[in-house]
């Protein structure tokens, strides 16, 4: 069972929350439609993230949920955790087709030694353990980057009905950016909408990678003067 979110515990269901129903509209809550500064990719030798890359106009005319921002908030409070970790700071949650959390994850490849531990692929294996079924049907996933290539083909095969991301990926980002796996002759379709607090992401991609830029740097001045 998923339980509070701070301690990979969500709350049981994130679409009724705060007494909102599922279907309740945000009041101006639009794609930004655009990519953050900087490069990112999961790769833990990138740095941030790409402004300047177009978009679909489609994407630009996206109008999310309050549900969608809070299922994204959540995203975001485990990218923090990956952050905390030493990880490129990505996060997931998936959501079953009431609004209910039933599967969290970041960022684990360095610690888990794990080059498939992604956040996606994370958040989908604790989803399929909590329904009992390798199938999401009718599931949704919202994670703070676009998905790469490996776990877009995971989502497809999971048969989820939605995808929802943060930040897009110039560099191995599989929605749009290098690849479109979504849009593959496939026999399942997943609606995959872009953008949601896309800002509040790509911040966290380019304070992640700042540091590291900064502490690098630091060690090499250090070396050099002793």
């Amino acid at each position: 069972m998923v339980a509070d979110l701070s301690a990979g515990n969500p709350p049981r269901s994130l679409a009724s929350e705060n007494g909102l129903p599922a279907g309740t509209p945000s009041r101006g809550v639009l794609s930004g439609g655009t990519s953050t500064d900087d490069t990112s990719s999961r790769d833990v030798s990138s740095g941030g993230v790409r402004t300047g890359h177009s978009v679909p106009s489609e994407a630009a005319r996206q109008v999310f949920l309050q549900s969608d921002v809070r299922a994204m908030q959540a995203a975001l409070a485990q990218a923090e955790l990956a952050g905390a970790n030493g990880e490129v700071p990505v996060g997931a949650v998936v959501l079953d087709g009431s609004g209910k959390v039933v599967g969290v994850g970041f960022n684990r490849c360095i610690g888990d030694r794990d080059p498939t531990a992604h956040a996606e692929i994370v958040a989908l294996r604790m989803a399929a353990a909590a329904v009992g079924n390798y199938r999401l049907p009718g599931a949704s996933l919202y994670v703070t980057l676009e998905p790469c290539a490996m776990c877009m083909g995971a989502m497809l095969h999971a048969r989820l009905a939605r995808v929802v991301y943060g930040a897009r990926d110039p560099k191995t980002g599989a929605c749009g950016s290098v690849l479109d796996v979504h849009a593959s002759p496939v026999n399942h379709q997943t609606i995959v909408q872009a953008g949601l607090l896309e800002p509040e992401c790509g911040q966290l991609l380019r304070s992640f990678f700042g540091k590291r830029r900064a502490d690098a740097k630091r060690t090499k001045s250090s070396l050099s003067g002793s």
